[in-house]
C-alpha cells in the first residue's frame, strides 16, 4: 500500500494497489490549501489587530508559529501543509509537489489569504481593524528601507522554506516533527525580523489583509522577497545539501 505522508509529494500520486480518485489527488489537496491558508491568516492578521502595542511582536509571533504548526499537522498529510506560494515553489523544485498542481496550490492559497482576512475584518472592531491596517504590513515607510526590508524576507523565507524541504520532503533529513519545526521557525523568523521587514514570508499573507484594507504600499517586497527565497532553497537542496535522489549533481551512482 503507498500511505500518504506528510509532505513527501505521494499525496499526488497514484500506484496500481492504492489507487486514488482524481479528487483525491487534484481537488482534495487545493481545497485543503485553501482552508488551511484562510485559518492560518485569519489567526495571523487577528492576533496583530488585537495586540496592538501590548506585547509587541511576541504574541504575533507565537500566533502565527503555533497556528501553522497546528494546521500542518492536522492537514498536513493531505496537501503537502505549505499554506504558503513561497513554501509550494520550493516544494516544486525539490520534488515535493507536481508541477501541474503548483498553480492550483498558489491559486487556493491566494483565495485563502483572502478569505481569511475578510473574516477577520467581519469579526475585529473597525476602529481596531483600521489603526492596525487590517493587518497588512505597513513596516517599510520609505525608500531606504526597501533593501534591508527585501533581504530580510530573502532570508526569513530561506529559513522557513529550508524547514519544510528538509524536515518533510527531503527523505534523508524528514521526521514526525516537521510540523512543530516549521512552526517554530515561523516564530523565530517575527521575532528577529519583525522589526526590520514585518515577518511576512508568505504573499498570501501579505496579500489579502493589503485587499481588505487597501494598502499597498512596498507591496511587492512581500512577493518578490518570499519567492527569491523559495527559489534559493529549491537551488540549494537540488544543487548541494539534498540527499542522493534530489540532487542534481553529485549524485550517487
Amino acid at each position: 500500500m503507498c500511505e500518504p505522508k506528510f509532505g513527501d509529494g505521494k499525496e499526488l500520486r497514484v500506484t496500481d494497489q492504492n489507487p486514488a480518485s482524481w479528487y483525491e489527488r487534484l481537488v482534495q489537496p487545493c481545497l485543503v490549501e485553501l482552508l488551511g491558508s484562510a485559518l492560518f491568516i485569519f489567526i495571523g492578521c487577528l492576533s496583530v489587530i488585537e495586540n496592538g502595542m501590548d506585547t509587541g511582536r511576541l504574541q504575533p509571533a507565537l500566533a502565527h508559529g503555533l497556528a501553522l504548526g497546528l494546521i500542518i499537522a492536522t492537514l498536513g498529510n493531505i496537501s503537502g501543509g505549505h499554506f504558503n506560494p513561497a513554501v509550494s515553489l520550493a516544494a516544486m523544485l525539490t520534488g515535493g509537489l507536481n508541477l501541474v498542481m503548483l498553480l492550483p496550490y498558489w491559486v487556493s492559497q491566494m483565495l485563502g489569504g483572502l478569505i481569511g482576512a475578510a473574516l477577520v475584518k467581519v469579526v475585529s472592531p473597525e476602529e481596531r481593524f483600521w489603526n492596525a491596517t487590517g493587518a497588512a504590513f505597513v513596516t517599510v515607510q520609505e525608500q531606504g528601507q526597501v533593501a534591508g526590508a527585501l533581504g530580510t524576507e530573502i532570508i526569513l523565507t530561506t529559513l522557513l522554506a529550508l524547514a519544510v524541504c528538509m524536515g518533510a520532503i527531503n527523505e534523508k533529513t524528514q521526521g514526525p516533527l516537521a510540523p512543530f519545526s516549521i512552526g517554530f521557525s515561523v516564530t523565530v523568523d517575527i521575532l528577529a525580523g519583525g522589526a526590520v521587514s514585518g515577518g511576512c514570508m508568505n504573499p498570501a499573507r501579505a496579500f489579502g489583509p493589503a485587499v481588505m484594507a487597501n494598502y499597498w504600499s512596498f507591496h511587492w517586497i512581500y512577493w518578490l522577497g518570499p519567492l527569491l527565497g523559495g527559489l534559493l532553497v529549491g537551488l540549494l537542496i537540488r544543487f548541494a545539501i539534498g540527499d542522493g535522489k534530489t540532487r542534481l549533481v553529485l549524485k550517487d551512482w
